[in-house]
């Protein structure tokens, strides 16, 4: 996948030999610096995009938007003028369901995450935790195979976004449904994947993939304790910094010159 650039007057490859297979009911995390093509591979894999060589399939299909895939967006994307019970009903909307089935659906999922007595406020009542919840919910209502999920946490304060984390593995454990999850945080990668993809700038590519070898439930206990928790984090972090240095498109300061590139 390349696209032209009009500031750089060049065309910026975003992805290149990709090969990525997933199985089933699997979390994973997409990890890498900014550039790499973490959410250009999420809109391919949801069909919001197409290859321009080579294929992309989804349980044997090729991807489409639709009940079977969930979408969790970083700016929550909700409907302003909706109640939180409407915007997760929202998805519903062309399944041929009665008003009822509808209401039930949602409410359910708002049970799920902790918010059905907020059902009839709107989106400018809640916190940013509460709102990404409810985006959470809207995700979830049509029971998806498939959860994708653009670095949904990254707008919100670190104390909600490890509250967050558990309450996204505790929904997961529930469902299993097949996560793909972007994300520039190494701890965060860890804490919630059972694999991560690690991915490299221009052209976008993988670098590496590694199991995370902890046991969940991982709220159940301090996994950011454990010794292999450390040891991976320490690999992953030294491996992040070594790709935003080697970024020609970097705008770090690199320590050999100390020019800004």
């Amino acid at each position: 996948m390349s696209f032209r650039s009009a500031r750089l007057r060049q065309e910026i490859v975003a992805l290149r030999d990709i090969d990525l297979a997933v199985p089933e009911g699997l979390f994973v995390s997409l990890l890498g610096p900014s550039g790499c093509g973490k959410t250009t591979l999420l809109r391919l894999v949801d069909g919001l995009l197409e290859p321009q060589q080579g294929t992309v399939r989804v349980h044997g299909q090729p991807p489409r938007p639709g009940p079977a895939m969930g979408f969790v967006f970083q700016s929550f994307r909700l409907i302003p003028w909706l109640t939180v019970q409407a915007n997760v009903e929202f998805p519903l909307g062309e399944q041929g369901l009665t008003r009822s089935a509808r209401a039930a659906l949602a409410l359910e999922q708002l049970e799920t995450v902790g918010l059905a007595r907020f059902k009839d406020a709107y989106p400018n009542e809640l916190s940013g935790g509460m709102k990404q919840r409810v985006a959470l919910a809207r995700a979830l209502v049509t029971k998806p195979r498939v959860l994708l999920m653009d670095e949904p946490f990254a707008s919100i304060d670190a104390q909600t976004r490890e509250l967050m984390q558990m309450e996204l593995m505790r929904i997961w454990s529930q469902r299993r449904a097949t996560v793909l999850f972007v994300t520039h945080s190494v701890d965060e990668a860890i804490v919630l994947s059972d694999r991560i993809v690690l991915m490299g700038p221009r052209p976008g590519r993988i670098v590496e993939t590694v199991d995370v070898d902890l046991e969940r439930p991982r709220w159940a206990y301090d996994a950011r304790a454990d010794a292999r928790y450390i040891r991976l984090r320490a690999h992953l972090s030294a491996r992040m910094r070594e790709l935003v240095l080697s970024d020609p498109l970097s705008d770090f300061y690199r320590p050999d010159d100390g020019q800004q590139q």
